[in-house]
C-alpha cells in the first residue's frame, strides 16, 4: 500500500463487497424493522442499533440477548428477514455505487458480495437500489457463522480463486471490518460508521473509488475528500 496527498492505492486481484451500508443504503428499513424489535424485547432501541449492522440477525440476537435459546434466535430471524425483504421503502444506492459496479464489470475485474443478507433479502434490496447482482454471491445461506467471523469472505475468496492476501474487502461495519481483517484481508471502509475501526484506507461513499485493471490485477485508487 502507497500513499500519497490526496489518495491510497491498494493493489490486489479481487474484491469482496458487502452489501448493505457499502452498496445498498437500507439504514431506513434496518432502524424500523431492529426499533420494533427492541420494543418487543423490552430493549434501547439506539443500543440494539449499535450491535445489528453487518451480523446476521440471529446473531445480533445472541449478543443482546445471550441467555435466550438459539433455536428461538434463528425462528426470529427466518421471520424478520421476511419482513425486511417486503419492506423497500428507503432504500436506496449509496452514492457512487451504480458507477463503481459498472466499472468493475467493463473492466472484468474479479469480484463477490459478501452478505449477511439471504438470497431472497440481497436480491430485493440490490433491485431497489438499481443494482446489478455480482455473478459471485455469498449470502446468510452459505455460511456457517455470522460475521466477524471470516468464513464468508473466505468462501468468497476461494470462488474467485484468490488468495486472500491478494483480496480487497468493502465494508462499512465493525463486525465486517473485523471479519475481513481475520480473513487477512485488507479493508477499505465505507461510510461513517467504518470510520471508527481504522480500516486500511477509508471513504465517505464510493465516489471517491477509482479501478483500473491491468494484466496483474486490479489497482484501486481511493480518492478521499
Amino acid at each position: 500500500m502507497t500513499a500519497t496527498a490526496a489518495s491510497t492505492v491498494l493493489t490486489a486481484r479481487a474484491l469482496l463487497l458487502d452489501m448493505d451500508g457499502t452498496l445498498v443504503d437500507s439504514d431506513a428499513v434496518v432502524e424500523r424493522i431492529w426499533r420494533r424489535w427492541a420494543e418487543r424485547n423490552g430493549l434501547d432501541g439506539d443500543e440494539v442499533l449499535k450491535v445489528v449492522h453487518g451480523r446476521q440477525g440471529y446473531a445480533t440476537m445472541a449478543v443482546l440477548l445471550p441467555h435466550r435459546p438459539m433455536q428461538q434466535n434463528l425462528a426470529e430471524n427466518a421471520r424478520m428477514l421476511a419482513e425486511e425483504t417486503a419492506d423497500m421503502d428507503g432504500v436506496v444506492p449509496v452514492p457512487g455505487a451504480p458507477e463503481f459496479l459498472a466499472s468493475l464489470t467493463s473492466s472484468v475485474v474479479p469480484h463477490a458480495l459478501v452478505t449477511s443478507a439471504d438470497v431472497a433479502l440481497s436480491t430485493a434490496r440490490m433491485a431497489a437500489a438499481g443494482l446489478p447482482l455480482p455473478d459471485v454471491r455469498v449470502t446468510a445461506e452459505s455460511v456457517g457463522a455470522s460475521k466477524p467471523d471470516p468464513e464468508g469472505f473466505l468462501k468468497g475468496a476461494a470462488e474467485l480463486g484468490a488468495a486472500a492476501e491478494d483480496c480487497v474487502v468493502f465494508e462499512d461495519s465493525g463486525a465486517g471490518i473485523a471479519a475481513g481483517r481475520a480473513a487477512g484481508m485488507r479493508v477499505v471502509g465505507v461510510g461513517p460508521r467504518a470510520r471508527a475501526y481504522r480500516p486500511d484506507a477509508w471513504v465517505a461513499d464510493l465516489t471517491h473509488v477509482r479501478v483500473e485493471a491491468d494484466t496483474d490485477g486490479a489497482a484501486l485508487r481511493l480518492h478521499v475528500a
